[in-house]
């Protein structure tokens, strides 16, 4: 769907990258150094680029722009006001234009962006501004009368944020491969490496680059006196409201809801949404259509050469009840040749699961079309959609019958509830064998534990002995087990918590690269601060009634969604056939991929054994994606590490660096 809300410019996606020496000291080559940074964000902001140095040389800023309206020079970043103060930001802040008539009278605007929002906003109400923005954003303000660096992360972590600090230099940036040419060898953080093996993406501020950390959602950071301080300005409490009725819950979530997707429509450029078939990202489309129905465009991928992996007929549905024009690609063996490799590029870390590379494909046919999406991420993680929630839930209900207690944080469970359901687990049934392999019941955080470890069918291709994965067990604890932040210990709401917290950041993670890869700008309106504030405070039984998934959602907008996909019981979550194209037109390819990380002697991996299993992984299992994206990881940036160590040693206007992606 394409939608036009006229005179309203927000100045769009963006890369930011900047640097500062924590000692104040001058940097003869500074710009060489932010040149370098800004060329390798350069696909996310193909419109326009531009730097600032400080008067001192000792830090700058550098902009990389994706227009979405006002290309005059006024939107161009950085941005500079009248306090001296120098802004980069990469993000959409929705409510710029409330702000913007609430500091009219105390700021002379210049343009029509956001962006001068968050310089308004600094300057007016200095680090505490972060409490009036809404939306998804990654920015570095430097105030240089105070010769202090402001730099915040969204609530969610929608928008990405990489640090790192060389011989005294922070150095930050959208993507991690922009700090890759300062760092002294490209190596491979073990703390970071062991949570990827256990989840399939990490859940501390480390990344897989060892040295290169990730401002966490809803952190800010400040560099000043040469130190660098981190601190949390918000977080998500599920203190449950046992006040009010749920006729009154179900209306006020439509509200929040419909007014979300009326901010994330701000855009003077049409937009589009993808539409997988799913309850979430149909009901976004199907939202948006309200406000605006002059223009309708949505977006799909399907692999139809295997049965069990098309879920068109429930994406045209959703599209016929938007009267939507939907555009399919048709995603193929040859497609994940060709650009595996682009995909593994611009995800910078090997994320969550293969889903990435179909829509690093929509997101390059939705870029065909629009500039702007939306997506219905986040949906899963604030209302409950994954079928493992199920399972425990499954778990729960039997030991409530055979206990006689049925009330776990004043959710009520029951046997008879979920036996209507239990047909969604069918195709989880590996799932439910590794569940209850070691047992039935035990404490709560244990036995989540056990549903979302990935390291358990990787006993032969891994060498555990040289990998500390006791950290890894006290970082999960730690989060699912937060009194702070789950003020009931009902089971649904500590599982959707850990999910929120780490699962969400991570899927997000594919959200943002796979749409900047186009030049394309992702928005997700169920990732509204109001609404996950609400949701929190939603009784379980409301939101996961009788173990049905999404129950609040599909009761709540029952007269939007299409029928087909209210009582659909397959929802896939973009499966891609690995292990029918690894069995057969792809099978050379995996081969010498896995024959390199034998002959390259990755640590920690039994090349081996990862060649003589890797065919026989179930259909949908996450253990070949995770062993063949690793492996491409090493290839893209460990075996070629020299290539952006010599990036500094050239004159960065003159590089090449689209060799990289070669």
């Amino acid at each position: 769907m394409a939608f036009v809300v006229a005179h309203q410019k927000v100045v769009g996606m963006c890369g930011i990258s900047g640097l500062i020496h924590l000692d104040g000291h001058p940097l003869g080559d500074i710009a060489q150094r932010l040149n370098v940074m800004s060329q390798l964000i350069a696909h996310r902001g193909p419109n326009g680029q531009g730097t600032w140095i400080a008067p001192d040389r000792s830090g700058g800023l550098a902009h990389r722009r994706l227009s979405i309206l006002d290309l005059s020079s006024a939107g161009a970043q950085p941005m500079s006001g009248p306090a001296n103060h120098h802004v980069v930001h990469n993000g959409e802040v929705y409510n710029f234009i409330e702000l913007r008539q609430q500091m009219s009278s105390a700021w002379g605007f210049r343009s029509q962006t956001d962006t001068e929002v968050i310089l308004a906003a600094y300057d007016h109400w200095g680090t505490d501004c972060l409490s009036r923005l809404q939306g998804m954003f990654a920015f570095a303000v430097w105030d240089e009368p105070s010769r202090r660096l402001f730099c915040a992360r969204d609530r969610f972590g929608i928008k990405p944020f990489y640090y790192t600090v060389v011989d005294r230099i922070f150095y930050f940036a959208s993507e991690a491969k922009a700090l890759l040419p300062f760092l002294p060898e490209i190596q491979t953080d073990e703390q970071a490496f062991a949570e990827y093996l256990t989840f399939q993406y990490c859940i501390g501020e480390n990344t897989l680059f060892k040295g290169v950390k990730e401002l966490p959602p809803g952190h800010m950071l400040i560099v000043e006196n040469g130190s660098i301080s981190t601190r949390r300005y918000w977080d998500v409490v599920y203190e449950i409201d046992q006040d009010h009725s749920p006729a009154w819950f179900m209306r006020r979530m439509r509200e929040i809801l419909e007014d979300s997707v009326r901010m994330h429509m701000r855009s003077d450029v049409p937009i589009g949404a993808y539409v997988s078939g799913g309850v979430d990202s149909s009901l976004i489309s199907i939202l948006a259509t309200q406000h605006d129905s002059s223009q309708k465009v949505g977006f799909h991928g399907r692999f139809t050469d295997y049965p069990g992996y098309d879920e068109c007929k429930y994406a045209y549905a959703a599209a016929g009840a938007s009267e939507t024009t939907l555009h399919v690609i048709d995603i193929t063996h040859n497609d994940f040749q060709r650009h595996i490799g682009d995909v593994i590029y611009h995800l910078d870390f090997p994320v969550c699961g293969p889903g990435s590379f179909p829509q690093y494909m929509v997101s390059a046919l939705a870029a065909q079309h629009v500039r702007v999406v939306l997506g219905g991420q986040g949906g899963d993680e604030i209302f409950g959609g994954y079928a493992r929630y199920l399972v425990a839930y499954f778990e729960q209900c039997i030991r409530a019958a055979i206990d006689g207690t049925y009330q776990n944080g004043q959710f009520l469970v029951t046997l008879e509830s979920i036996v209507p359901n239990l047909g969604v687990l069918r195709e989880y049934q590996p799932l439910i064998r590794e569940f209850w392999r070691d047992g039935l019941f035990g404490k709560m955080d244990e036995r989540y534990f056990r549903l979302i470890n990935r390291a358990t069918d990787m006993n032969e291709e891994i060498d555990w002995n040289d990998i500390d994965l006791a950290p890894v067990g006290e970082a999960f604890r730690s989060i699912f087990n937060s009194t702070r932040n789950v003020k009931k210990q009902a089971y649904f709401d500590a599982m959707t918590h850990f999910d929120f917290k780490c699962l969400l950041p991570a899927l997000l993670t594919v959200e943002d690269r796979m749409s900047m890869a186009h030049g394309l700008e992702s928005r997700v309106p169920f990732l509204d601060q109001s609404l996950v504030e609400f949701v929190a405070s939603v009784p379980p039984t409301l939101k996961f009634s009788g173990g049905r998934l999404k129950q609040m959602v599909r009761d709540v907008f029952e007269d939007r969604i299409p029928k087909d996909i209210l009582d659909r019981r397959d929802k896939m979550g973009f499966p891609v056939p690995l292990k029918e194209w690894f069995g057969g037109p792809l099978k050379e390819m995996a081969g010498d991929i896995f024959l390199t990380m034998r002959v390259k002697h990755r640590p920690h991996f039994n090349a081996d054994a990862v060649l003589k299993n890797f065919d026989h992984a179930q259909p949908f299992s996450r253990k070949t994606w995770g062993l063949l994206s690793l492996e491409l990881w090493h290839q893209t940036f460990h075996d070629r590490a020299a290539e952006y160590r010599t990036l500094l040693d050239k004159e960065a206007s003159r590089m090449d660096l689209g060799v990289l992606q070669a």
